[in-house]
């Protein structure tokens, strides 16, 4: 199962902690996946506490390890709330931002005391990490300085907390049957309601949840 503690990142491209921050060789055997920009998606046979039932968006996924955000589990705080305990100013209106109503984000035990913002590419921030094409990750204030001011991207969401693996890990869990894995999807990241991504991460498989079973590889 992903890390629980310090996080050690598994390249140096990955955004690190700083002062503007807002918060073994395993063998042939495993599969050469390269699964950043993809889902995890847990299987049943997953019985963690924290990742059963999960949607995982992998950032960065290499041979020193994998870095990702739960992307279906909401905590209590909305996007307004966070605004004010950073003593943000809001320029935009909440009750016209789906952004700044919209919940902010469990994404991990690692570090959850530190935030995590997944956004489509806009200006350069301080601390972040393009990931693909259409999402960046960023640590750093700025990015939601900018939300704030109703000038920053467009599409972002918001986690507390990150999921980390070490090397090999997640291609074990992979192996024993724990995720299923599938080429991301900006919709299901941004747009899709909380409630319905699992569902809707599925269904890029063609997968009905109801019909799952413990037993199965990966796209």
């Amino acid at each position: 199962m992903a890390k629980q503690g310090k996080h050690q990142s598994p390249s140096s491209s990955a955004p690190g902690a700083g002062a503007d921050d807002f918060s073994s060789n395993t063998g042939n055997s495993l599969p050469p996946l390269q699964l950043a920009d993809h889902f995890l998606i847990a299987m049943p046979s997953m019985l963690d506490p924290i990742f059963g039932g999960t949607v995982v968006y992998i950032c960065e996924h290499n041979d020193g390890g994998a870095l990702g955000m739960i992307i279906n589990r909401p905590t209590d705080m909305t996007m307004d709330v966070l605004f004010e305990r950073l003593d943000l100013s809001l320029e935009i209106d909440p009750h016209g931002s789906t952004a700044a109503r919209g919940p902010v984000m469990f994404g991990g035990p690692v570090q959850v005391e530190r935030g995590f913002v997944l956004h489509a590419p806009a200006d350069d921030y301080n601390s972040s990490l393009t990931v693909s094409d259409e999402v960046a990750l960023t640590t750093s204030r700025d990015v939601l300085e900018a939300a704030a001011r109703g000038d920053g991207p467009q599409r972002l969401l918001v986690t507390l907390g990150c999921a980390g693996w070490s090397a090999g890990q997640l291609e074990e869990e992979i192996l024993r049957n724990g995720w299923l894995t599938v080429r991301a999807d900006t919709t299901i990241l941004f747009d899709t309601p909380v409630e319905q991504r699992f569902v809707a991460a599925m269904s890029l498989l063609g997968i009905d949840p109801s019909m799952l079973s413990g037993e199965a590889g990966h796209a």
